[in-house]
């Protein structure tokens, strides 16, 4: 019996997965390593360097409101390719920074690279190729951004150690370069269009159908503006965001002291191991459940491990506290999609999924510097942690506030 050809999707999920890995290890897990080194080697203050940090996320947040335009005039394939180059050539500026200042022009460039690499980017390279099963395939690919945070903190930390800061950067950045360049070739320029398939593997793609479909208008921002499904998956999104990305760009900093260095890159990485086995049980259980509800829970689990994070001094209490914040890392990618697909229409998804990361990247963006600045005001760790998982308390609330207009949507369905 002839062996069924794999559906050309799921080789798009893998690419995903692969860019994922890099594109995280390096623009998401890679400053709070730069944090940690340059703060330690140069003797920068903490608190100029999470602002550098802050203008990268922030940077990537103006941008990414451009990427659906930028993904249609150009390509996916194109645009992820340019996007890797300056990303790579950014974190390199970082490691080649002589004074403070030059921290922060070494962010734009690394800012804009990670806008066309980050989890907008992943979705979109995923989401046309899949309807029914979409939510197994972004949870396949997006598995890249934990195991990016598993693989790159100790390997990070062990490579700087080894050849120094700049060779480690050219090293991971070259790899990455020729590795991923020929793959976004290869994957990301066909589209299930240009292949003549439908979603999810279904055969041929009907071009009668694809006629018969009525035009449809993009929805505008001022509407969603207007939209309490959208106004609550943002605010609540973004705060989540804020303080999950506030914690891992001073993790190792904080576990530092009370670990080694060695040891606080481990735990970050057991951190984003835990978000792969977080984010796979919650694919084998969400089912028909209600999405919002399962993101408010997500919430009071990071809440939890973000408190222990902030009052353990032993590993009897930060392992855990690892391990419970991580369990909810990678959902916080996923969820937002999977609840606007079950709460939007189809055409509306790319849009709606680019506006949410927008915001969201623009709020977290501000997490890094003002958890530097708690750090140096209080005098450790204890206050901006705490604050986070408050943070992450109200963020469960906030997209809670929407549930009932969701069971409507659902029941009408």
């Amino acid at each position: 019996m002839a062996r069924q050809p794999v559906f050309f999707g799921w080789k798009v999920v893998a690419t995903a997965c692969t860019i994922a890995t890099c594109a995280f290890g390096i623009g998401y897990y890679g400053p709070s390593v730069f944090l940690s080194v340059l703060h330690e080697q140069r003797g920068w203050p903490v608190s100029i360097i999470s602002a550098a940090i802050t203008v990268h996320f922030l940077c990537s947040a103006v941008l990414v409101t451009r990427l659906p335009e930028a993904h249609r005039r150009f390509g996916v394939a194109r645009v992820t390719q340019i996007g890797l180059a300056a990303l790579v050539c950014g974190m390199l500026l970082w490691s080649l920074a002589t004074a403070p200042w030059q921290l922060f022009i070494a962010a734009i460039v690394s800012g804009t690279g990670w806008a066309a690499t980050s989890g907008a980017a992943i979705i979109a390279m995923v989401s046309p190729w899949f309807v029914r099963r979409r939510a197994l395939a972004l949870g396949h690919a997006l598995n890249g951004a934990s195991i990016g945070g598993v693989l790159f903190a100790p390997l990070w930390v062990a490579l700087i150690a080894a050849i120094g800061f700049s060779p480690a950067v050219a090293l991971i950045g070259g790899a990455t370069l020729v590795i991923l360049w020929p793959l976004c070739a290869r994957y990301l320029r066909p589209t299930p269009e240009s292949l003549a398939l439908a979603p999810d593997g279904d055969g041929a793609l009907l071009q009668i159908s694809v006629v018969a479909q009525p035009a449809h208008s993009p929805v505008r921002f001022t509407t969603l503006l207007l939209d309490r499904r959208f106004v609550t998956l943002s605010i609540g999104f973004a705060l989540g965001m804020f303080a999950q990305v506030g914690i891992f760009a001073h993790l190792i900093t904080r576990l530092l002291p009370l670990m080694g260095a060695v040891q606080a890159a481990g735990a970050v990485s057991l951190a984003t191991a835990s978000a792969v086995v977080g984010r796979l049980l919650l694919g084998m259980v969400l089912g028909n459940t209600n999405r919002r509800v399962a993101a408010a829970g997500n919430f009071a689990m990071q809440a939890c491990g973000v408190a222990l994070l902030a009052v353990g001094a032993t590993p009897i209490t930060l392992v855990p506290g690892c391990i419970l914040f991580g369990l909810g890392v990678g959902s916080l990618l996923s969820l937002p999609p999977l609840i606007a697909q079950q709460e939007f229409a189809r055409a509306d998804i790319p849009r709606i999924v680019a506006l949410v990361t927008a915001v969201n990247q623009a709020v977290f963006a501000f997490a890094p510097g003002l958890f530097g600045i708690l750090r140096e005001v209080t005098g450790g760790y204890a206050v901006p942690f705490l604050a986070a998982a408050a943070v992450q308390l109200v963020a469960g609330v906030v997209v809670l506030s929407a549930f009932r207009m969701s069971i409507s949507r659902l029941a009408g369905e």
